[in-house]
């Protein structure tokens, strides 16, 4: 299902996603947008998909939309979740499996909603990030003034929105905007480690937790709480594989063994 303007590479559990329109920096075309929101659910619904990396091909993550046919159609700025009546809150569709985003360079505007749609965060060297929907008139709508805030907080979201200041990979860091930073050449490697790690959890279990964490960040924390409570016992009740459970037990002491004996660095 990858295209010309979206490459996908699985390998073993893990799916490689990635913007391939470098000659523009790998903006947001009608047929960019079409093909995540064809490709991703897809890859959601691979039983042997367990985690996603999402990344752009050299030198951008993603510019935005593309404003040679913002100014022309103006398509590709009305959300796909509206065309296809898709209910979604968000720049990318809504899947359960957890998504890596791995920031080569430049993630601005509707690319910066895009990595903020992410669930983790890393970043290259040459990452930059920055929000300009007021310097080309337009309002977002993937997330934005929601996501920004929660990451980074409302009034540095809020800078970061009013001014167009360009936030570099350093202080993207220091102020959470990301969760780490990797020199250029460790960035996909270092996504895919991390995916791949998270591959290694029980499947239904995984999504369920990230399903979770996803659901009560929307949420005030008593309710949050209260969530999360019931979604355990519901859990508890009807999914819970108890030989499962007992199976990770083991491999959860060995595990704790090794790294005991495991000498100091």
């Amino acid at each position: 299902m990858a295209s010309d303007v979206l490459h996908l590479d699985v390998r073993e559990h893990v799916a490689v996603v990635t913007l391939h329109r470098p000659a523009v920096r790998n903006a947001l075309n009608t047929a960019l947008i079409d093909a995540l929101w064809e490709v991703l659910p897809a890859v959601d619904d691979d039983p042997d998909v367990r985690a996603i990396v999402l990344t752009g091909s050299d030198p951008a993550f993603c510019s935005g939309l593309d404003l040679r046919e913002l100014s022309g159609s103006g398509q590709n700025a009305r959300p796909r979740q509206q065309r296809d009546q898709v209910s979604a809150r968000g720049a990318l569709p809504p899947v359960i499996t957890p998504i890596v985003g791995a920031i080569n360079g430049a993630a601005v505007t509707g690319g910066l909603e895009i990595a903020l749609n992410c669930d983790v965060l890393v970043a290259s060297e040459r990452a930059t990030f920055a929000d300009t929907h007021l310097r080309v008139g337009v309002m977002p709508g993937g997330g934005l003034t929601v996501l920004l805030p929660r990451r980074i907080g409302m009034g540095r979201a809020l800078e970061m929105a009013l001014t167009g200041r360009v936030v570099d990979a350093e202080a993207a860091l220091q102020c959470g905007l990301v969760d780490r930073v990797v020199p250029h050449e460790e960035l996909l490697p270092a996504a895919v480690e991390l995916a791949a790690a998270m591959s290694t959890m029980q499947p239904e279990a995984l999504r369920y937790l990230v399903e979770t964490f996803r659901q009560v960040a929307a949420m005030p924390e008593l309710a949050g709480r209260d969530h999360e409570r019931a979604r355990g016992h519901a859990w508890r009740d009807g999914a819970i594989d108890t030989g499962a459970v007992a199976a990770a037990r083991d491999d959860v002491v060995q595990r704790g063994r090794l790294e005991h004996r495991r000498p100091p660095p």
